[in-house]
């Protein structure tokens, strides 16, 4: 089918994929433009995984400082090269996620990162909860377990960067944003580590 050059433009502008990604997308979505942002997003996220892996020793530590000198972050996010380091999006990029940090007040970069004790802890926690709820004590097994994984997720979501909803766009993960990055740039990009200090805490 033909595709309109406008369609195109507008398809570029939702996910900044090239053009030819974009009127291919459109073309096997039959102009459905939704479905060709979720085509270019399942591309992108294979994309991402393909880059995932290679080793990123350039990168920038980027700070933030917010409240008067009273809140601040610093997080190390590495890349390929010296160049994509320079890059605009790439600027971007960090200074959304040190933001992210300051804001949402993660523990942990990712789930890998939780310690098993502390994962043992709270399934233990949310399991007491159950058995202490006259609503949840007689449920099955089955179903307890998968209560219990439920909150175990929110508490990753509450507690690991990569898992948090972004604070600037709740419906995008912070993981997400970083493929979005490793896309954008052709490059592998990772959060390495990062400090959170807030005066008192």
């Amino acid at each position: 089918m033909t595709v309109s050059a406008n369609v195109v433009k507008e398809l570029r502008e939702k996910t900044n994929a090239g053009m030819m990604d974009c009127k291919k997308a459109l073309q096997e979505s039959n102009g459905d433009l939704e479905k060709a942002v979720e085509i270019l997003r399942k591309k992108g996220q294979a994309t991402a995984a393909k880059k995932i892996g290679r080793a990123t020793k350039e990168g920038v530590i980027e700070t933030y400082v917010h409240m008067g000198g009273k809140l601040g972050v610093m997080v190390e996010i590495n890349c390929e090269s010296d160049f994509v380091a320079r890059n605009e999006i790439f600027k971007v990029f960090t200074k959304d996620v040190a933001m992210q940090i300051a804001a949402a007040k993660p523990i942990y970069v990712s789930i890998d990162e939780v310690p098993e004790d502390v994962k043992a802890k709270e399934r233990e926690i949310y399991a007491e909860q159950l058995n202490q709820s006259e609503k949840d004590k007689n449920k099955p097994e089955q179903v307890k377990e998968s209560i219990v994984e439920n909150k175990l997720k929110k508490y990753y979501e509450d507690n690991c960067l990569l898992e948090q909803p972004f604070v600037k766009d709740p419906n995008v993960k912070i993981k997400q944003l970083v493929e979005n990055v490793i896309v954008k740039l052709g490059e592998n990009t990772t959060i390495k580590r990062f400090a959170r200090f807030q005066v008192g805490e």
